[in-house]
């Protein structure tokens, strides 16, 4: 049955009921149930539509819903329900619906579940719903949830879920739908105070969600008209809404009421769920606290988040911290009840006296310190501690885990039962995932940063890889960021970590657990040993050792004494523990566990321990001692079956349960000798290692080795110390030490070196300068200073004796030096060798292959031992340095003393130092001293006998200085750069041609060789990107600003000396191209910043070849060709997209590789610089074919789309188009062709901003190859170069105009297609500007456009035939076609202009048909235009004369290219009119034009050019006439005929007022039209262009009629016009005012009136009047 059907049941059934007591009623029913039977579809239909039926239809219902008989409200709801379900009811009549059920509320309990299923109908039925009144329907349910009934308080809960659900639903719906419609937003004020426009459904889920939140807080909804709320179904509502629809609050409003909510509510749980576990909470609640920090802590990302939020701010809240802290209080909180590990303290040992034994560990809590904390927490007695240990308590995850978890029992009134323990397996299980999702993370990343990294040919593996340096790596990289992030986590953490983990492993664990423990020791020790955190490394370290090899095993073991008899096992005492122990001291399985894991870690960590190696080794060293020294006791317990390691602890496994499970990998293979093994592996991976850290592994072990001579010895004895200055005494039997120590007096060696640099100090000060002493003291004071100073041979320790020894010989000879310097004879050289003694060995250049150093470091051959320099460590070589520079600057104070050998000697000296470390001693040595010595040879040049020499030693200096030019160090190699061409740019007018030759090829061009290899070296590298955030702190920039600074030099340097000097060398020719080479390379190379200090220094140098005199010139042609010949390379490159010609593989999307804007702009300026040594020279321009390719260049600068760096160039040109017109304006158009060639070019850059503006590409700082889309994009517009080229084209166009060759070659027919361009586009050009009033593009072409036809149509004429006919067509197509484009653009946009705006733009455009009727038709007719170019004039006239679009019409496009492409290319068009069917018309009104008098003013034209109103040409104008004619009689016709069959269906149906002023003007131009004699008839003919001037003889003897037209068709072509014509007459039109007559007053006109003198004249010239 259907609901309609149910429905009549239903009033049947009211009818029935209330029949007796509520006769209303039941004539409602009544009357209702003959509307539904007489039209069921139409009823329902009439009501969901708000008729006039509707109250009838209604009126029962809520009548019977007013009534208080439940039975009565049961039925009339039931009716209800039904029209809801067949959406029969109007929407006007939703809020009475609620309004009456909710008068009906009070009634029984089916009464309101009837309610409740009526309201879920209502709502899901009609999505329109929205604000008071669905607040209202939702306050129904909620009254009804807070029912005491318990089936409609739950109906009434489900039913609320349900419609909060279809609310949300609805808003998604919405969002999807996405409209546009902003009359259906509104305005909703956010909890911030800040407003938002939503729309209706949106407003609707955030006014319920909000009122959700704000009852579960205890607050008054604004919305929903409710008191109270009970929270809990609050909060259940809001989950589900969270749960269901997370998405949504990722993007909507509504997440902002949802964090108010949580921070207000829960603020507390919050800032104290991690910390609060101690406190008088109930154990429940801190249960879930803790079940809810596991997930979180599981989640390593969350945790690493967390971090990045909270704890990185400054200031923040120390979420991580703090939850770090709280856990390790939670774990401590109870020692008594998780007992102590017996296995961690070693096996064999007694356990009395633990608590009074202090703890031995700075970072955790030592295994007997555990003990006395048990001890102390259950009776402070020895039975106590002896009870724990032996107990059964403890913690394992089969004991202390509950089956389900509290938070998945929320459910239940009451707390189900929780162990007592397992609060604490929660904190446990949370300081593992912790430590696991550290390691989890950082160790993969690790992994393949350091070990599977890309290597180099020849690169072996790396097997013990170094730590991470965080700042070597990309910071922009988010996995860079997340190990930062985890650094810095582990590294504020571990303190609480490692006190966490040190008390729990020594508990009495499970042997899972304990697993879990250890491995997260092992993770964290990985983790800070990976990232370079050698503290907390250290001290897990020394927390494992500790672990591994107890101490009281160690020392126990020491005083152990092997029993002479068989130890029964009687003895209660032995039992317990509490006399000798029952076995030899050794460590048990789980001490074994730990050091297989710090064996393990350390082999892991090998590569980065560092002087950490000396802790563990020591470890090892008593874990061997351990394992063997004392096998003798070992193998006594073998004979008596007990193992050396106990059995596992008493939370163990049972053996029966070992054999069934397998154990866990850290707990197999730990018996003594698998240990030892793994020891022996680490000792056997040490090959692996790389120097230095082979280098820290030998010296721990040589450290450790002194340690142990040293305790071997004599307590007294005293070892010296690098590190310490007081004598520390070492004692005897001391396994566990740390330091070495300094005799307690300093050494005799030191006090000898004092009095004896006191007498080298006096001895030359009291020489005299006569004889031959001075010089044989002065080398005896040298050579004992020399032999302090530098050491003997390789083998002499550097210790701190050594250094001091050193130190106080360097200050000596300062001392020496600064008193009788000036007096010294000889021993100048061992001066500087003494001095150079102290400096490190230079570093390897960068330019050498590292691989090949890191391959042969690695080979398998002895290590040799590097030079001893005799100094510790980086302050002691430091302070030597310093010391002996200030020697050197005494020396260079006095430099003018020094011979020339002697002078050679100091300039090595310098070069030196300035490679030192210290980047002040590297700059004064590099700029100061290196200078002055500069002006010493120089001041010494000037002897002519001397000058060779010096000029060869002068040239050792910059050689030296050249050294330091490519010095790793930035600031050294500016320094060196600017001493380097300071000096030659100062000297170079003195230096002879030779010395010349030398400085370009053995210092400028290495240099440029040098530095090239370093910028290119990483010019593709993915990280040297020129635009990114690091770059101006990048090495690569430095090395770049480096090359730029060069190349600046040398272009100063060549510019200044290139005509007096350079071009004076015989190998000038070679070293011309070999610096344009560089500068070739360095533009197509290396980086893109690098390429306008390279084009700016080959542009000066090619500026200063104007200098060059007569005898010179040969080679100034040569330097401009090959100039020419680089600029045409690097313009292929541009060309190109910015890819060298060199590396064809390199991406040109990438910035490094894109041409700057800067860079395009110096290029063009070193062409204009060329052309210009070109003309100077030559005195004549360049080939043609030289210029075509110099545009082609320019064009490619000017078209280049990969800059990053474009400037706006819509008001204004930008650098690049300034200096492309620039170069172009210096280009001679005199030459043949060349005129030509600028105006196309020209033409082409006018289309620019039309066809080829583009966005400026915005790369993706995660991967350089993808450009992005951004709101803030840049756009190249080429707006102000057309502009500015428009113009242009006109004025070059009136300099040549007379010029043949522009007719000829196709010039002008290009320059009128640009034109066309902007002139179609019209209002869809782009704006002219920004911010100033330009006039609109296409009015500029428009203009110019003009100014170029009305000359180009004459001089065409002029040159007659000299044009071919091919030519001259394809002009006046483009002419005709320009005029199309200007006549059929598309006006509507001008409809939103203002009156005066409109009249304004018909106007301007009225100069177009102006410069058609005035310049072109009189030059349209030549014999060589074809006819179809004439006839598609006419064709343009009369499709622009259309006043309105009939509905046929309004399909067609309306564009200004409809016609050109379906163009005839016959003579003509059918001459026949078209067939119009009188019996068709039309009623619709049509489509009018936005511009109604242009349309009249091109028919005016259409008229003027078919009619005889001047007589100049006549022969072309009758020609155009003939060929137009036939379009215009097409045009009168249509108008006629469509008004003819439009009227005789519309009656007396008023025309459009542009209908009748059609026909008015139609019938007033053909009265008013005078012809061409003939035209007509050659109109009519086969060939109208032969005929129109003068027609073939016609027979007398016809009749007028025919005399007159010619033609038997044209007497029925009259006919049919008077048929037309009657028809006209025959129409009463109504009166029409038209135009003013002489006299001023207004005259009427009628059709009739005008068709009757049409007729008239017509009949006249027929001969029938």
């Amino acid at each position: 049955m259907s609901s309609l059907a149910f429905l009549v049941t239903e009033l049947q059934s009211l009818a029935s009921e209330s029949r007796r007591k509520h006769p209303e009623i039941r004539e409602a029913a009544e009357k209702s149930l003959a509307i539904l039977r007489s039209s069921p579809e139409q009823a329902t239909a009439s009501l969901a539509s708000d008729s006039a039926q509707s109250d009838d239809l209604l009126r029962p219902v809520f009548m019977g819903c007013a009534t208080k008989n439940a039975k009565v409200v049961a039925i009339s709801l039931g009716s209800l329900q039904r029209l809801i379900a067949l959406k029969a009811v109007p929407q006007s009549a939703v809020a009475l619906i609620v309004s009456t059920m909710n008068d009906a509320m009070s009634q029984g309990v089916d009464i309101q579940l009837r309610i409740l299923q009526t309201l879920v109908s209502l709502i899901t039925n009609f999505p329109s719903i929205h604000g008071e009144l669905l607040g209202e329907a939702l306050l129904l349910c909620f009254k009804l949830q807070d029912s005491r009934i318990a089936v409609v308080s739950s109906t009434a809960a489900a039913t609320l879920r349900q419609l909060v659900m279809f609310i949300f639903e609805k808003m998604v719906n919405e969002d999807r739908q996405e409209s546009n419609d902003t009359s259906e937003l509104s305005e909703a004020t956010l909890p911030d105070g800040s407003t938002k426009a939503l729309g209706p459904c949106a407003k609707d889920a955030f006014a319920v969600f909000e009122d959700l939140c704000l009852l579960a807080n205890s607050e008054k909804p604004n919305f929903l008209k409710l008191d109270y709320l009970h929270k809990t179904f609050a909060l259940e509502l809001i989950e589900s809404v969270l749960t269901n629809y997370h998405e949504l609050f990722r993007k909507a409003s509504l997440c902002t009421r949802v964090v108010f909510l949580i921070l207000k509510q829960f603020s507390f749980e919050l800032e104290t769920e991690a910390e609060d576990h101690s406190g008088s909470r109930p154990i429940w609640t801190r249960v879930l606290a803790m079940e809810i920090m596991r997930g979180v802590c599981s989640d390593a990302e969350l945790v690493r988040n967390i971090w990045d939020r909270y704890d990185a701010q400054q200031p923040g809240s120390k979420v991580f911290s703090s939850l770090i802290v709280a856990l390790k209080r939670l774990v401590t909180e109870k020692p008594a009840l998780l007992g102590v590990s017996a296995q961690m303290m070693g096996v064999g040992i007694s356990h009395a006296g633990d608590s009074a034994t202090p703890s031995g560990s700075n970072y955790g809590l030592d295994v007997g310190g555990v003990a006395g904390m048990v001890a102390t927490a259950a009776s402070a007695t020895v039975s106590g501690v002896v009870g724990i240990i032996g107990s059964g308590i403890g913690l394992s995850v089969q004991n202390s885990a509950m089956k389900l978890q509290c938070i998945d029992q929320l459910d239940k009134a009451d707390s189900p039962p929780i162990p007592e323990a397992y609060i604490y397996l929660l904190a446990v299980q949370c300081i593992v995932s912790l430590c696991e999702g550290f390691a989890s993370f950082t160790g993969p990343l690790y992994t393949s940063i350091m070990v599977q990294r890309p290597r180099a040919a020849g690169e072996p593996v790396i097997r013990a890889p170094a730590a991470l340096d965080l700042s070597t790596l990309p910071q922009d990289d988010p996995a860079t960021q997340h190990l930062t992030i985890v650094r810095s986590m582990v590294e504020n953490g571990w303190p609480a970590l490692l006190a966490a983990l040190s008390f729990i492993i020594s508990t009495n664990l499970s042997d899972e657990l304990f697993i879990d423990v250890l491995s997260s020791y092992q993770a964290l020790t990985n983790v800070a040993g990976m990232l370079a955190l050698s503290t907390p490394r250290d001290a897990l370290f020394n927390s494992l050792s500790k672990f591994a090899i107890p101490s009281r095993v160690v020392s126990s073991l020491e005083f152990y004494v092997e029993p002479p008899t068989p130890r029964t096992s009687t003895s209660f005492t032995e039992n317990l523990g509490l006399t000798a122990p029952i076995q030899a001291p050794g460590l048990s399985e789980r001490n074994l566990a730990c050091l297989k894991v710090l064996v393990s870690s350390a082999l892991f960590l090998a590569g980065s321990l560092g002087e950490s190696w000396y802790g563990i080794l020591e470890a090892l060293q008593n874990a061997d001692y351990v394992l063997n020294v004392k096998a003798s006791q070992a193998s006594t317990n073998r004979r008596m079956n007990t193992p050396m390691t106990p059995n596992r602890s008493a939370s163990a496994m049972s053996s029966a349960e070992q054999g069934k499970v397998a154990r866990h990998p850290l707990l197999m293979d730990i018996d003594s000798e698998s240990v030892l093994a793994a020891v022996q592996r680490l000792f056997d991976a040490s090959k692996n290692l790389e120097d230095s850290a082979f280098q820290d592994f030998v010296t721990a072990l040589c450290k450790l080795s002194s340690e142990m001579v040293g305790m071997q010895s004599d307590g007294s004895t005293l070892m010296e110390s690098d590190d310490s200055l007081s004598p520390v005494p070492i004692s005897p039997h001391r396994r566990r030490v740390s330091g070495i120590h300094l005799p307690r007096t300093l050494s005799i060696r030191v006090q000898a070196a004092r009095v004896l640099d006191e007498i080298l100090t006096v001895v030359p000060r009291n020489l005299s300068s006569t004889g031959d002493l001075q010089a044989i003291v002065q080398r005896r004071v040298l050579d004992v200073l020399f032999k302090q100073i530098v050491p003997a041979s390789s083998d002499v320790p550097a210790t701190s004796t050594n250094v001091e020894l050193r130190r106080m010989g360097l200050e000596t000879l300062h001392q020496i030096l600064q008193a009788s310097g000036h007096t010294f004879v000889v021993g100048w050289g061992s001066i500087f060798e003494m001095l150079g003694s102290i400096c490190k060995p230079a570093a390897l250049s960068r330019s050498q292959s590292v691989d090949s150093i890191s391959t042969l470091s690695l080979q398998e051959t002895p290590r040799q031992k590097s030079l001893s320099l005799g100094y510790v460590n980086d302050r002691g070589y430091t302070a030597l340095v310093k010391i002996a520079f200030q020697s050197l600057k005494l020396v260079c104070d006095s430099v003018s003393v020094l011979s020339p050998e002697d002078l050679r000697l100091c300039i090595k000296t310098l070069g030196q130092f300035g490679r030192q470390a210290d980047t002040n001693i590297a700059l004064t040595a590099a700029e100061s001293l290196l200078w002055s010595v500069s002006d010493s040879i120089q001041a010494k040049r000037k002897d002519a006998e001397m000058e060779p020499e010096y000029s060869a030693l002068w040239m050792c200096l910059l050689l030296e200085v050249l050294g330091l030019c490519t010095d790793a160090r930035h600031e050294v190699r500016v320094g060196a750069i600017q001493t380097l061409f300071r000096a030659m740019q100062l000297y170079g007018a003195t230096l002879t041609l030779d010395t010349w030759n030398d400085c370009i090829w053995k210092i400028t061009f290495p240099l440029l060789d040098a530095i090239s290899i370093e910028t290119r070296r990483s010019a593709f590298e993915p990280g040297a990107l020129l635009n990114s955030g690091l770059a101006t702190q990048s090495p690569e920039h430095a090395w770049d600003e480096s090359k730029s600074l060069a190349l600046q030099s040398i272009g100063s340097i060549i510019s200044d000396f290139l005509v007096t000097k350079i071009m004076r060398l015989d190998s000038f020719s070679k070293a011309w191209s070999v610096f344009v080479t560089h500068v070739h390379d360095t533009v197509s190379l290396d980086r893109r910043n690098l390429s306008p200090p390279a084009l700016l220094c080959l542009g000066k140098v090619v500026k200063a070849l104007s200098g060059a005199d007569a005898s010179l010139q040969e080679k100034v042609s040569e330097a401009w060709e090959c100039v020419w010949k680089a600029c045409s390379d690097m313009g292929s490159m541009v060309l190109q997209g910015g890819r060298s010609q060199l590396s064809p593989g390199t991406n040109t999307t990438q910035p490094h590789r894109a041409f700057t804007q800067e860079s395009l702009v110096a290029l063009v300026d070193v062409i204009r610089n060329t052309r210009s040594i070109s003309l100077t020279q030559t005195k004549k321009e360049w080939p043609l074919q030289r210029l075509n390719r110099l545009m082609e260049i320019l064009k490619g600068v000017l078209t280049y789309p990969n800059s990053t760096d474009y400037r706006p160039d819509v008001d204004g040109l930008s650098p690049v188009q300034v200096v492309v017109l620039d170069a172009i304006a210096d280009i001679n158009l005199t030459e043949s062709g060349v005129p030509s060639l600028i105006l196309r070019d020209l033409s082409e850059f006018s289309t620019l901003a039309f066809l080829a503006a583009f966005h400026v590409p915005i790369l993706s700082p995660t991967s350089a190859a993808t450009p992005i889309l951004t709101s803030s994009q840049k756009q190249v517009t080429y707006i102000a170069l057309s502009k500015k080229v428009m113009p242009l084209i006109v004025e070059l166009y009136m300099r040549f105009k007379d010029e043949l060759e522009i007719y000829k070659d196709g010039t002008l027919e290009a320059v009128f297609s640009a034109y066309s361009i902007p002139i179609k586009l019209k209002y869809e050009c782009p704006a002219p500007s920004k911010f100033g009033k330009d006039p609109p593009l296409w009015k500029t072409a428009t203009t110019s456009f003009l100014r170029i036809v009305t000359d180009s149509v004459k001089w065409m004429a002029a040159f007659g035939d000299r044009i071919s006919d091919t030519r001259v067509e394809g002009i006046w197509r483009q002419i005709i076609e320009v005029f199309r484009g200007g006549i059929l653009a598309d006006c509507t946009a001008t409809e939103s202009f203002s009156l005066e705006d409109q009249e304004a733009e018909e106007s301007f455009d009225l100069s177009l048909i102006s410069s058609l009727e005035i310049d072109l038709v009189p030059h349209l007719g030549d014999t060589r235009v074809p006819d179809h170019l004439i006839a598609q004039l006419a064709k343009i006239l009369h499709k622009g004369s259309q006043l309105y679009k009939s509905n046929m019409d309004l399909s067609r496009p309306d564009s200004p290219s409809t016609d050109t492409a379906n163009a005839s290319d016959d003579s003509r068009d059918s001459h026949d009119f078209e067939k119009v069917d009188l019996n068709i018309g039309t009623t619709a009104p049509g489509v009018l034009v936005p511009r109604e008098r242009f349309s009249f003013w091109c028919f005016d034209l259409l008229f003027l050019i078919c009619s005889n109103v001047t007589s100049d040409q006549e022969s072309s104008r009758k020609r155009v006439a003939a060929l137009c004619l036939p379009t215009l009689l097409d045009r009168c016709k249509t108008t006629m005929m469509c008004y003819v069959a439009d009227e005789a269906l519309r009656g007396n149906m008023p025309f459009q007022r542009a209908r009748e002023d059609e026909l008015l003007y139609v019938l007033r131009k053909v009265l008013d039209l005078q012809l061409w004699s003939g035209t007509l008839w050659a109109a009519l003919s086969e060939s109208p262009s032969k005929f129109s001037d003068s027609q073939p003889a016609v027979d007398v003897t016809l009749s007028p009629v025919c005399t007159h037209c010619g033609c038997g068709q044209t007497l029925a072509s009259r006919s049919y016009l008077l048929f037309l014509l009657r028809r006209g007459g025959a129409s009463s039109l109504q009166p029409h005012i038209g135009d003013v007559e002489e006299g001023g007053d207004a005259m009427e006109v009628d059709a009739r009136t005008l068709a009757r003198k049409a007729l008239q004249i017509l009949g006249k010239e027929m001969g029938a009047i």
